[in-house]
């Protein structure tokens, strides 16, 4: 069963947020956040997490009498409150390293097995105190596994399929923007899928977006910091510089004999594009006292594959969130992050890699500069990346080398 809710649901978060922000009442400056922005939070967590895989997964003729767990773990949740005491929360689990079965029928074949699952769950708040609450949380999770293959024989079978998800926890609210967890967060076991249950133990945090008040938001337009309320860039990258950046950023990075140095923020590809060309643009939502914005954006990006010399176009919208670094009177220097931009690409499949459905995501990060009279130019350094986020069973991914980029705004 292809379940492709996840995709609607992000893209029609994303439109209703950017529409808020113009059938509101215009705030030129945009020092407030839109009623969509003002209801939401989002919430990180960390812990461990849990899935009895065995020997009885396998198919007959295959075992092993070691397995490799890493327990360590991640949910990511975006929220919306509804009312006060109940939110509609949208996310993903995963682990950090996949499940490996060892050393399969003591002939050396070592095969991981890929989890991952999206959902989509209401939450509801029960208050102890002034400060203590707890929750419980029900919803649907798409649960995608990739598993392996020895000689061409599919010893356990990929899955994709829908589940029901239950949770619980704890909260600690150290004031109206920021609140402690302790989660708990369970799917049950599916026999037509041959998939045991997965349940996580988790540590985290809820930071909950405040609208500021009017007196509040005058000061801030009124401020000598640049926000550019639109910005128009043209980008290339070649893969004949490496892909250098992309490695670093996704913990890809070969030093001696570790395979896995750098930083885990970004992701890597099967595929990787030798030519890239983008036209962006992009349109400010809203913008803090200095330090912070948030940016909606469309684009439209042409690579080549650098193994089979594919053509392939892709079109998509996306949020961006830009954090200054670093300002003073000649330029204003800072990093952007986007991620989950819904996409369409031309190609589903390239150079022999299965990528996934033609609907997919964009995610992209950078680091530039603005510069010139009244900040009217600007210069970023930018990687690329498309995926379906494991949505799907086919994700092969794509990897966007460095591109160079020209901007102007207005």
């Amino acid at each position: 069963m292809n379940i492709k809710w996840q995709q609607i649901v992000l893209t029609t978060l994303l439109i209703f947020s950017m529409n808020q922000g113009f059938s509101q009442e215009e705030n030129t400056e945009k020092t407030k956040f839109t009623e969509f922005l003002a209801k939401s939070y989002y919430s990180i967590n960390f812990g461990a997490i849990f899935y009895p895989f065995s020997n009885d997964n396998l198919i007959d003729g295959f075992e092993t009498e070691t397995f490799s767990k890493n327990r360590f773990s991640g949910r990511m949740l975006l929220g919306y409150k509804i009312k006060n005491d109940l939110s509609a929360q949208f996310g993903v689990i995963r682990p950090a390293s996949w499940f490996k079965y060892d050393n399969v029928n003591n002939i050396g074949y070592d095969r991981s097995v890929w989890i991952n699952a999206w959902s989509l769950s209401l939450k509801k708040d029960f208050n102890l105190t002034d400060k203590m609450s707890v929750y419980a949380e029900a919803g649907i999770a798409n649960v995608t596994r990739i598993g392996f293959s020895i000689n061409e024989q599919v010893i356990y079978e990929d899955a994709h399929f829908a589940s029901f998800l239950y949770g619980f926890g704890l909260q600690y609210w150290l004031s109206n923007r920021w609140r402690l967890s302790a989660n708990g967060t369970f799917m049950p076991k599916s026999d037509k899928y041959n998939q045991p249950s997965i349940s996580q133990a988790s540590l985290g945090f809820e930071y909950h977006l405040q609208q500021v008040d009017d007196k509040t938001a005058e000061e801030y337009a009124n401020n000598e910091y640049f926000f550019p309320k639109n910005i128009f860039q043209v980008s290339y990258g070649t893969g004949a510089l490496g892909f250098g950046m992309n490695e670093f950023f996704s913990m890809n990075v070969k030093v001696g004999n570790f395979e896995s140095f750098g930083i885990p923020v970004f992701w890597l590809g099967d595929v990787k594009a030798q030519h890239a060309f983008s036209l962006t643009y992009q349109r400010l939502i809203y913008r803090s006292e200095k330090i912070f914005s948030l940016d909606w954006g469309v684009s439209a990006t042409y690579f080549q594959s650098q193994q089979g010399k594919s053509d392939v176009f892709a079109f998509s919208i996306f949020p961006v969130l830009r954090f200054y670094l670093y300002r003073n009177k000649n330029y204003d220097f800072y990093t952007n992050y986007s991620i989950i931009g819904p996409a369409f690409i031309s190609k589903s499949d390239i150079d022999g890699f299965e990528t996934g459905p033609k609907i997919t995501y964009q995610d992209t990060m950078g680091f530039g500069v603005f510069f010139g009279k009244e900040r009217a130019y600007n210069f970023e350094l930018r990687i690329m990346h498309y995926s379906n986020g494991n949505i799907f069973t086919r994700n092969a991914g794509v990897a966007v080398p460095i591109q160079f980029t020209l901007g102007k705004t207005f």
